[in-house]
C-alpha cells in the first residue's frame, strides 16, 4: 500500500511542478491543466518506470492473495 501511496504522490508532485512552470510561462485555465496533464504523463513515464513496476507488482501480489483466499473459503464452504 505504501509504495502505491508513494507513486501517486510522486504522480501529484510532477503534476503541480508542470503547473507551475507552465503558469510562470503564461499559461492559464484550461490550457494550462491540459498542457500539464500531458506534459507530467509523459515525465512521469519515463522518470516514474522503476516505482511504477515495484508498484504494479505490489498490486499483483495483492490481488493474488485475495483471489486465493477467495477460493480457500469457497472450498472450505463446501467441504
Amino acid at each position: 500500500m505504501r509504495t502505491v501511496v508513494l507513486y501517486t504522490l510522486a504522480r501529484l508532485a510532477i503534476f503541480a511542478a508542470t503547473a507551475g512552470v507552465l503558469a510562470l510561462l503564461g499559461a492559464r485555465g484550461f490550457l494550462l491543466l491540459l498542457m500539464a496533464l500531458l506534459i507530467s504523463g509523459v515525465v512521469s513515464y519515463v522518470l516514474l518506470s522503476a516505482q511504477r513496476d515495484r508498484m504494479s507488482s505490489v498490486v499483483v501480489s495483492g490481488v493474488r492473495a485475495k483471489r486465493q483466499k477467495f477460493h480457500r473459503s469457497l472450498t472450505k464452504e463446501d467441504a
